[in-house]
């Protein structure tokens, strides 16, 4: 028992040493010293006996204690290492008492090989303490700091044994010392239990240190598999991601290898026809070589057989060697003259130099063999080698004539010193067609001159061009930080032809990248002009490179800082679409736009829904459809104002257009408006209220619902055409602007055709509607009021015969009456029938909500005027005579939604001035209450002229109950308008109410009164309390009743 005393306190002490609870630890110091444990003291002396731990000027305050001693402590040493030293010597002993049964045990199981797993056992279980404590403490050694839960525990536990083992200054000083932790209220947790460090004392004993182990290293394992699936799960979105560019990626890829393979085949096409047109050339080259050998055996037979007759020749009169040198050199001239000529002429294509020169190479080849085998083994030549070269040179004209009139000059100059003249006048005559005597060559020589001069010059030119591209790409990265920023955009047109002409791929990446990074953050103007030169620049360069090099740039900024780069982003996306192919627009681009509308900038994202706009007819399919579409709606609720308007007013008709899906559209559109709602909570959670079944809506589901009935109004022009095209019936009507009249509808009730685009609208739009506003609490009078303008738009726009046969059945079910349902087929006619309210709560809904849209968004048509007033002057002639006030406060608050339409203010006012003028008192006193809540939906001057003199005449009627009731809407006029005229009227008629003497028009008048002093005028302020004062003149039975009655009037006094 005293060992595992000594180990719980030892443990206690570990504790509060590690969770520095020093004076907790100090306290039982003191207690464990007073109790004579000196021996479980020993730790807690030398940690606060310490130097480091406690400087001497603080150990001065602890010199009454009995461990600061000296003497002492020198005593309790000496005895401390007897101690020692006497444990050194047991356990010395022990181990040999270890080494000797190991070696017995050894020798055992030599002899016995069988039980050699009990020895085993015996001999781990002899010295299995020491070996268990040894694992424990070296796999609990890394176990980390305490957790918080942990600490929770382990404190409550401390506690609890420091009160059990009678140390309760201890455990006093503990409380005080935890202040996170109220250790006086037991922990909700399972460790948690009575005398619980024992508990954890004898389950660490008795657990294996395998077992320990594996659940620690199970709960680190856990631990780890938790952070390793969140990794997993943030890589697998960022992978998600990616796909879509890596698929878009391999798409571009693979059209390029498609392109790059196509080129290939050409090239390989043409290459196999140069080969076929080398091999028809050099079988050219042959034949005339095979030509020249046998002219020259045949320039050898001349020879030998002129060489008699030769002297007859001697006195011919030939032109001399001196004349041919002259015409030479005229020749020469000439040909200088036409060089400097062409200098000046850069009309030609290098496409057509290019082609001239293939064709004529290898002729110009066979020319220089037939001269070399020609004029090659004679220093001097006769006049039958000059008769033999012109027969030479009319063989080549007649195979090719560029070939005679290249070579005649240079055949001349080359041999002019060595030609002599021959007598021969047939050959002088065939000389003289070939090198004319007035000094010019041919046409054809002088047309081949032109070309290999042009194609000269276009080769130096081009040279000097590329040249020029490289000076200016080197220099351009080096000038743009050293140019304002105002007037970097002049650079661009040098940008622009750099990218364009340079031939290294990575040269072009880094201008572009300069040209995106011209200016830090450029505005709308810049922005232009750079969208603009980007826009020049994909024209010129083509699909590939538009791909591959500018939009990769482009791109880069889609993480930028500065919005006015991810603006670039955005207006890249519809603009360069158009020059990349269709493909690659609804994936890559179409991504880019996906993540640019989660932007955080708002003009990001109303340059997303600008550009998606742009981009969606240049899609090559509508495959992309539903993408599309949920893109739109999260941009419709986008929060920002202005990213709604561009959505609604650009990118829904362009979706509309593109996707001819307006059916569907329209589905999603109503669905996503009542989820909206419905997901609200009630307004009550008592079951079967009126409360239960409206929503209190946040703000976020209110944008989201009136932003959705915008987009509502807008798609209905849509809506009515489609169903005008759809229209199995001939639209025939008298009037132009009636789009289906009577006749159409007869026929439409007939049922022997079906028309689902029209009817969409009265069957699940009208009804969705009914449904969506019965959601709406009564506060709701902005989305209440956007249903509104939408049903007066379909009015307006379909004509009064739909509005009549149509809108007004079905509306007039939805609140409790009976509608004409003759112009509905019969397959209809059970659906709007289902609309009618069923039960009381039901009933209550339809006169709370759907009746407001009935007065102001059907009734309220202009077509409509006299039945609205007709059908008002009933309802509230029905809601006189009704005795439940909460009946009447339903019809007032539609009847207010209404006054809240200023064009039917007269309409209100003259059945109101009709039940003030009544005899009935009913009537009457509907009438002032009606004015008291209508009060807040007009202005002064329709109180002046309509709701004042109304309630004057009431206020003079005999009827106290009248009377009272004008009090009160006198009191809502007062609170809500300042004007002084206004103001003075009330006065009069409150001081007409106070001389009557009545005690109930008096506390009536207060009543009314005080309610308005926060938002009136000084006057009535005053007013009100003179009247007070006035009231204190009052005997105190008045007063006490008063108070009971009302005491905020005295209260506010």
């Amino acid at each position: 028992m005293d060992v595992e005393k000594s180990s719980l306190c030892n443990c206690v002490v570990n504790f509060l040493l590690e969770e520095n609870y020093l004076l907790t630890a100090f306290e039982l110091l003191h207690e464990l010293l007073d109790d004579g444990r000196d021996d479980q003291a020993i730790r807690l002396r030398e940690f606060f006996s310490d130097p480091s731990q406690f400087p001497p000027d603080q150990i001065s305050r602890l010199n009454s204690l009995r461990v600061a001693d000296p003497q002492s402590l020198l005593e309790e040493k000496e005895a401390l290492e007897e101690k020692l030293a006497l444990c050194e010597y047991e356990f010395r002993l022990a181990q040999e008492d270890i080494a000797l049964l190991k070696t017995e045990l050894q020798k055992k199981n030599q002899t016995i090989p069988c039980p050699i797993s009990d020895s085993k056992i015996n001999v781990s279980e002899y010295h299995g303490t020491d070996f268990q404590q040894q694992k424990r403490e070296g796999s609990f050694s890394d176990l980390g700091p305490l957790k918080d839960n942990e600490r929770k525990d382990l404190n409550y536990a401390v506690k609890e044994y420091l009160l059990l083992a009678g140390y309760r200054l201890t455990a006093m000083t503990l409380l005080e010392e935890v202040t996170d932790q109220d250790l006086d209220v037991q922990q909700n947790s399972s460790a948690c239990v009575p005398d619980a460090l024992r508990h954890y004392y004898y389950q660490y004993l008795s657990s294996t240190s395998e077992a320990a182990e594996e659940k620690i290293a199970m709960l680190r394992e856990n631990t780890s598999l938790v952070k390793e699936n969140e990794k997993l799960k943030n890589e697998q979105q960022s992978l998600l991601k990616s796909k879509d560019m890596a698929d878009a990626q391999v798409t571009v890829l693979a059209k390029s290898l498609e392109a790059l393979q196509k080129e290939m085949k050409d090239k390989e096409i043409l290459v196999q026809s140069l080969k076929q047109s080398l091999d028809s050339q050099r079988q050219e080259l042959n034949e005339c070589r095979a030509e020249i050998t046998s002219l020259k055996m045949h320039i050898e037979g001349a020879r030998s057989a002129r060489n008699f007759v030769a002297s007859d020749f001697e006195g011919a009169n030939l032109p001399s060697i001196d004349s041919y040198k002259e015409e030479i050199k005229v020749l020469q001239n000439e040909i200088q003259r036409l060089k400097l000529a062409t200098e000046s002429l850069n009309s030609q294509s290098p496409e057509n130099i290019n082609e001239e020169t293939t064709n004529t190479h290898p002729e110009n080849e066979a020319e220089k063999l037939r001269d070399h085998n020609v004029f090659d083994d004679s220093a001097a030549v006769s006049s039958g080698d000059l008769g033999i070269v012109y027969s030479q040179l009319k063989t080549q004209t007649s195979d090719s004539q560029l070939l005679m009139t290249q070579t005649s000059a240079d055949i001349i100059n080359e041999h002019e010193e060595v030609v002599e003249v021959s007598n021969d006048n047939g050959v002088d005559d065939k000389t003289e067609n070939v090198l004319k005597h007035n000094g010019e060559l041919p046409s054809e020589s002088k047309g081949l001159i032109l070309k290999s001069d042009n194609l000269l010059v276009q080769s130096n030119a081009e040279k000097i061009g590329l040249g020029t591209i490289q000076i200016l790409s080197d220099a351009l990265p080096k000038i743009v930080p050293y140019v304002l920023i105002n007037h970097r955009e002049e650079l661009l047109p040098l940008i622009m032809c750099a990218i364009e002409r340079h031939p290294d791929s990575s040269t072009r990446d880094s201008l572009t990248h300069t040209l995106f990074n011209l200016i830090k953050r450029p505005d709308a103007e810049q922005r232009r002009i750079i969208m603009d030169a980007c826009v020049t620049l994909a024209r010129n360069v083509g699909e590939m490179r538009t791909e591959t090099e500018l939009l990769p740039q482009c791109w880069e900024q889609i993480n930028h800082m500065y919005e006015e780069r991810r603006l670039l982003v955005a207006q890249s996306c519809g603009e360069l679409a158009e020059f990349v192919r269709p493909e690659i627009r609804d994936s890559l681009i179409l991504s880019i736009v996906q993540q640019l509308i989660e932007d955080s900038a708002t003009v990001v994202r109303e340059a997303s829904a600008h550009n998606l706009a742009l981009l969606l007819p240049l899609f090559p399919s509508t495959d992309k459809y539903f993408k599309v579409e949920e893109l739109m709606f999260q941009l419709v609720c986008d929060p920002s104002g202005v990213v709604v308007e561009t959505t609604i007013k650009e990118l829904v008709p362009a979706l509309v257009n593109w996707g001819k899906e307006l059916d569907h559209l329209l589905q999603v559109l109503l669905s996503h408006a009542l989820g909206s709602a419905q997901r609200c909570q009630p307004l009550s959670g008592v079951e079967g209220s009126i409360e239960s079944h409206l929503r209190a809506l946040g703000e976020r589901e209110r944008w989201n619902i009136d932003v959705l009935l915008r987009l509502l109004t807008e798609l209905f022009t849509f809506v009515c055409k489609k169903a005008i095209d759809t229209c199995p019936f001939p639209l025939v009507s008298d009037d132009e602007r009636l789009v289906f009249s009577t006749s159409v509808l007869e026929q439409y009730a007939g049922g022997k055709m079906e028309w689902p685009s029209f009817e969409w609208l009265h069957i699940d739009c009208f009804s969705a509607l009914i449904e969506l506003a019965s959601l709406l609490p009564q506060k709701e009078d902005n989305l209440r009021n956007r249903i509104t303008r939408f049903l007066l738009a379909v009015s307006d726009l379909l004509g009064e015969p739909y509005l009549a046969h149509i809108m007004l059945p079905v509306f007039l079910v939805a609140v409790g009456d009976d509608g004409d349902l003759s112009y509905f087929p019969a397959t209809c006619q059970s659906r709007i029938r289902g609309l009618k309210p069923k039960t009381a709560v039901a009933e209550r809904l339809a006169a709370i909500c759907v009746l407001p849209l009935l007065l102001a968004g059907v009734l309220g048509s202009p077509r409509k005027h006299e039945l609205l007033t007709e059908y008002l002057r009933n309802l509230l002639i029905q809601t006189s005579g009704q005795e439940s006030q909460t009946v009447k406060r339903e019809i007032f608050y539609s009847v207010r939604f209404l006054c809240t339409f200023d064009e039917h203010h007269n309409l209100i006012f003259n059945i109101l001035w009709e039940m003030v003028v009544s005899s009935d008192i009913n009537m009457k006193a509907t009438a002032a209450n009606l004015f008291k809540v209508i009060v807040p939906c007009i202005d002064a001057k329709v109180a002046s002229t309509h709701v004042l003199p109304a309630l004057v005449t009431l206020g003079s009627d005999q009827n106290l109950n009248v009377k009272y009731a004008s009090i009160d809407a006198f009191g809502a006029v007062a609170q809500q308008f300042k004007n002084d005229a206004i103001v003075d009227k009330i006065r009069v008629q409150m001081d007409a109410f106070l001389e009557d003497g009545s005690h109930e028009a008096t506390l009536a008048v207060v009543r009314a009164l005080v309610m308005a002093v926060p938002h009136t005028t000084e006057r009535l302020r005053d007013y009100i309390l003179n009247l007070l004062a006035f009231m204190n003149s009052l005997n105190s039975e008045d007063i006490n009743v008063l108070q009971h009655d009302h005491p905020l009037g005295l209260a506010a006094s």
